[in-house]
């Protein structure tokens, strides 16, 4: 049983900063890929960011140059650090877990939150 769990999401004005944590416990034998996707109320999921085991990232046009991912391979967690938020950032954030057997694994979301 492979669980992601989530932390720091909330509300925040607009230009602000949030931090997302995710912490990945159980039997996984190698992660291939951590990272985040998000879902606004009426809108499909979509990636945010993402770094495999080689630190390599994948960012959303959206979010580059605001946003910026980072993973502890020891200790199977991955954070999203978030600047110069804007409202359209607003939505439940989730964090994904891919491994070599192509599994993949999703956290249960935060809520971020961005509005005067």
């Amino acid at each position: 049983q492979v669980q992601l769990v989530e932390s720091g999401g909330g509300l925040v004005q607009p230009g602000g900063s949030l931090r997302l944590s995710c912490a990945a416990s159980g039997s996984i034998l190698s992660i291939y890929i951590m990272g985040w996707y998000r879902q606004a109320p009426g809108k499909q999921r979509e990636l945010v960011a993402t770094m495999t085991a080689a630190n390599a990232t994948s960012y959303a046009d959206s979010v580059k140059g605001r946003f910026a991912i980072s993973r502890d391979h020891a200790k199977r967690t991955v954070a999203l650090q978030m600047n110069s938020l804007k409202p359209e950032d607003t939505a439940v954030y989730y964090c994904y877990l891919l491994d070599y057997d192509n599994d993949d694994y999703w956290g249960q979301g935060t809520q971020v939150t961005v509005s005067s």
